[in-house]
């Protein structure tokens, strides 16, 4: 693959699009940091999107509540195929401390297929970078007809496990 290719194709670039399904807002505070000087996700072709159709790539964060459940299938349905979405954080996993709640509807996977999983609570950038690295893949191989369909697990430190 050719440093242009790497750089420049927009098949190495991927959208994302990032929904709070009713999160404590400890998530998002990690997820900022990748797009500032330290962690520069645009680098690797990442970038936000203001909308759901435009979206590559969905981040969900926090465990999806009653409140939200309507909202949060509204806007997945709105993203186009091929896609690759991603739970990030404790709640958004399993639930987290707030699992067995009355107001809870989730965790995300029992409402929608889920591609990736970020560990932690809250998780850190660097586990989060490597799973929107590991979506890139995973959108290429759902592009080509080769994805397999069995979802990953970034630990907080970003190793990836389930390969």
């Amino acid at each position: 693959m050719s440093l242009w290719s790497l750089l420049f194709d927009p098949e190495n670039s991927i959208w994302v699009y990032r929904i709070n399904a009713g999160s404590c807002n400890g998530c998002e505070i990690e997820i900022t940091p990748l797009f500032t000087p330290r962690y520069d996700a645009e680098r690797f072709g990442i970038k936000w999107v203001g909308t759901p159709r435009h979206a590559d790539v969905v981040l969900v964060t926090g465990p999806v509540t009653a409140v939200a459940k309507e909202s949060v299938m509204e806007v997945l349905s709105q993203v186009p195929d091929p896609h690759v979405v991603i739970a990030v954080g404790s709640c958004g996993v399993s639930g987290g401390v707030f699992r067995g709640s009355y107001a809870l509807e989730g965790p995300l996977d029992n409402l929608y297929p889920v591609d990736l999983y970020v560990l932690g609570c809250p998780p850190k950038p660097e586990g989060i970078l490597t799973a929107l690295l590991e979506a890139k893949k995973i959108l290429k191989a759902k592009r080509k007809g080769q994805y397999q369909e069995k979802p990953l697990v970034v630990d907080p430190a970003g190793m990836v496990m389930g390969r």
